[in-house]
Formats: structure tokens, C-alpha cells, sequence
């Protein structure tokens, strides 16, 4: 992972626990993919995705979260749950960073 993508991930993290999360693991991967930040809200269990662009010359952040990568992101939560004695309730949240605006956080981006 690049330096901006490192920072992004740091950035995020740190939003997140102001927010009153807590962080579970980082960069959780397996041979689904990977997922940049797995955190709890109380008693759910957060799956977040991590966009950043710096251009939005091919869309924003959110936009790059497409079907397909929704779909590696839920199978590899699926496999993650697999190694939890119980599985808690889930959501999937994506921090996104586009240019030099603001952070958005976006809940529950994928039904599943």
C-alpha cells in the first residue's frame, strides 16, 4: 500500500474512534480480499472500506465502490465471521476522502 493510502487508512481510524468505535483489526485479508478496517459499534461489528481519490477526474470515492468490489468485501466479512465463536450484528460503513474535502463516513453501504 502506497503512503496515501497508509494515511487515508490513519486517517480513518482515528475518525472512527472519536466517533466511539473501537478499532478490531486492520487490513484483515484473505483469499476473497481484503478489508481495511474492521471495528466494533457496541455490540456491532463494522466492516469499513477506505476510498481515497485525490482526482475526481474517474469519479468520486464512493463510485469506486462498485458491485464487484462489494462483492469481495462480503465475502471476505464471511469468512472473517467464520473465525468468531458467535456472529455479532454486522454492517458495512466506507470512510471516503475525495481531494482535499472533507471526510464523509457513509453506514450500511451494502444490504447483505
Amino acid at each position: 500500500m502506497n503512503k496515501l493510502g497508509v494515511a487515508a487508512e490513519n486517517l480513518a481510524a482515528d475518525f472512527l474512534v472519536k466517533q466511539g468505535l473501537q478499532i478490531k483489526a486492520r487490513n484483515w485479508q484473505c483469499r476473497f480480499g481484503e478489508i481495511d478496517l474492521i471495528a466494533s459499534d457496541g455490540a456491532t461489528l463494522v466492516f469499513v472500506e477506505v476510498r481515497r481519490r485525490a482526482s475526481s477526474k474517474f469519479g468520486d470515492a464512493a463510485t469506486s465502490i462498485t458491485a464487484a468490489k462489494q462483492g469481495k468485501l462480503t465475502a471476505t466479512a464471511q469468512l472473517y465471521l467464520a473465525t468468531l465463536k458467535s456472529a455479532p450484528p454486522c454492517r458495512f460503513d466506507a470512510i471516503l476522502l475525495d481531494g482535499a474535502s472533507d471526510l464523509r463516513w457513509l453506514k450500511n453501504i451494502i444490504q447483505y
